[in-house]
């Protein structure tokens, strides 16, 4: 089998960039149910549609919750190939002279399940680009695909060897960096530039001092709670919808 998609609303994007080779399979006993999903997966002319018995489905992705659904995506690459993959250099050469953007950056974002959150998030708040290590952090799995529902598959993605000097091709092309952390200026009175950077850190540590020394602002989101924090996918929702906000009002 070749990447495996489940969660319905992940199954259901990418039916949508299925290639040739895809199998979509599909419990019997829920047939009636996900009669929609079949019908998509059958339009495309390139998908499969097979209904098994729940132990067969279970044991092509043993410990998952299916709900019924399965989509091989027909090969070891398939499933790489449907997120939007790019890099740095690519994603700058793109950018015209006047072209505003937002760019999210993750310094050691280790839980699947924060990732594919924030992901969600930035489907929805227009990212432009998102930023990953390759080293001590999660990479878009198929937990990530599945959380977002679907959302990584649309977010361009840079996964890079060196954080600092993402930042620092970043910033030679009209970038301004944010750092994310409660000890920074509040997010309420820092008016974000046309082209703007977030970083958020890790659930525990976040931003390392290197990231953190090549940053050219350091945020915080004023909060009135008892807990020191939020999630970091909450976080970054939050400085999402705030990027956004002010850039309707200029």
């Amino acid at each position: 089998m070749g990447e495996k998609v489940y969660g319905h609303h992940a199954i259901e994007e990418a039916i949508k960039k299925a290639g040739m080779g895809s199998t979509l399979y599909i419990e019997r006993t829920k047939a009636d149910k996900l009669g929609s999903m079949i019908r998509e997966a059958q339009l495309t002319g390139k998908i499969a549609v097979r209904k098994v018995s729940r132990d067969e489905l279970e044991r092509m992705l043993p410990g998952a919750d299916l709900r019924g659904a399965l989509l091989d995506m027909g090969g070891p690459r398939r499933g790489a190939s449907r997120l939007q993959e790019t890099s740095i250099e690519e994603f700058c050469s793109r950018l015209g002279e006047e072209d505003k953007a937002l760019v999210l950056m993750l310094d050691g974002i280790t839980d699947p399940h924060n990732l594919g959150a924030i992901l969600r998030s930035a489907d929805q708040f227009g990212v432009d680009l998102v930023v990953i290590p390759e080293r001590r952090s999660v990479q878009a799995n198929e937990t990530v695909v599945r959380v977002s529902s679907g959302a990584a598959q649309y977010v361009p993605i840079a996964v890079v060897p060196n954080l600092t000097r993402a930042m620092t091709q970043l910033k030679d092309n009209g970038f301004w960096v944010y750092g994310a952390d409660m000890a920074g200026e509040s997010s309420y009175t820092i008016k974000l530039a046309s082209r703007s950077v977030i970083v958020m850190g890790s659930e525990g540590d976040g931003m390392s001092q290197l990231v953190r020394k090549n940053c050219d602002h350091i945020v915080s989101i004023p909060m009135r709670g008892h807990i020191d924090s939020l999630n970091v996918s909450v976080a970054a929702g939050i400085l999402l919808y705030e990027a956004r906000r002010v850039d309707q009002e200029k």
